[in-house]
């Protein structure tokens, strides 16, 4: 394929955004349709603490496809999570067909359960803030997932976090 850097940039912005429309809206499967085969997903966060990476999940497509399926039976806060993102840096590479991506995450969660419902119900929480620093290839005109490492300034997870971010 040729294409000119322009072209991967709006490819690779336009599966960041929709990465985040199909995991705002649960649905796993037309997210899991912008990876690539190869696609790795990590979540970690740095804890000033232990002076150390801390690493929340890492799997492959196959394992995100076996986690997805059973979502559902976990006993979960169901309050939507809604996913804000800028995409800083897009870096395409010589080759015309690789990529890497920067963007700002904030994630909002409203409440519909909380610790007192009747109280809380309705509420607008911010959730988690940080990064996805992915990877891209690109397959035809549109940019494919490769890897993706939500990179977390928040490190304390609250119950529903077993969820993609």
């Amino acid at each position: 394929m040729s294409t000119n850097g322009t072209q991967v940039t709006d490819a690779v912005k336009d599966t960041i955004y929709r990465s985040c429309l199909f995991l705002d809206d649960e649905n796993w499967n037309d997210f899991l349709e912008l990876c690539d085969q190869t696609f790795h997903y990590a979540i970690k966060a740095y804890s000033p603490e232990i002076r150390r990476d801390m690493t929340y999940f890492s799997g492959n497509k196959k394992e995100l496809e076996v986690m997805m399926g059973i979502l559902p039976m976990h006993n979960t806060d169901h309050s939507p999570l809604k996913r804000h993102v800028t995409v800083y840096t897009v870096d395409v590479e010589k080759d015309g067909e690789n990529a890497t991506a920067v963007t700002s995450l904030v994630v909002y969660q409203s409440m519909y359960d909380g610790i007192n419902s009747h109280i809380d119900a309705g509420e607008n929480h911010l959730f988690l803030i940080g990064k996805y620093i992915d990877k891209f290839r690109m397959d035809g005109d549109r940019a494919r997932l490769i890897d993706r490492e939500v990179r977390l300034d928040t490190r304390r997870l609250d119950k529903g976090s077993h969820y993609i971010i």
